[in-house]
């Protein structure tokens, strides 16, 4: 097995090695591992020191050659937000917005994870994942505040939480 030396010196003659101009295989490298918007690919080759004009030139064959889309990958974040109930609505346009998508493409993507995705049953499901023993009617002023905050910080509206909470108690 190889120390952490050896890997550290090998690490740093493959750096050596690339040409520290073109981010063109920095880019790709990054893309291997997740999808991008291309603010956020922007960024990061900013932030590791290429050339503004070369980014773009890199941004560009990448996207020519469909490694990057920013509708793609909207729609890919959105509907895992969904899936795994971390985020609805408002929630996932907020997310999308500060990741760099235009508010028309955050828009459609979250018009197509909701066709996907019932708001309605994810809804259910976080309440019987996280509060399974809640009950609305009977609970503390304290709780029922926690537990309806929770739920608008994920991006319910009231009016959805409330039929849902209400409704709960009489099932």
């Amino acid at each position: 097995m190889l120390s952490r030396k050896t890997t550290n010196q090998v690490k740093k003659k493959a750096e050596q090695a690339t040409d520290r101009t073109d981010p063109w295989p920095t880019a790709l490298r990054i893309l291997t591992h997740r999808d991008y918007s291309q603010v956020e690919l922007r960024q990061r080759l900013v932030d590791k020191g290429f050339d503004r004009a070369r980014i773009d030139d890199a941004l560009q064959r990448c996207l020519e050659l469909g490694y990057l889309d920013d509708a793609r990958y909207a729609l890919n974040r959105a509907t895992s937000l969904m899936n795994q109930g971390r985020a609805v609505g408002p929630r996932i346009l907020l997310d999308l917005r500060q990741r760099g998508i235009s508010e028309e493409i955050a828009c459609q993507a979250l018009d197509k994870a909701r066709e996907v995705c019932d708001e309605e049953q994810l809804l259910a499901s976080l309440l019987e994942r996280r509060f399974p023993d809640f009950n609305y009617n009977s609970a503390p002023a304290k709780e029922r505040r926690r537990v309806v905050h929770f739920l608008q910080r994920r991006g319910f509206t009231i009016g959805c939480i409330m039929d849902r909470l209400t409704r709960k108690g009489f099932e």
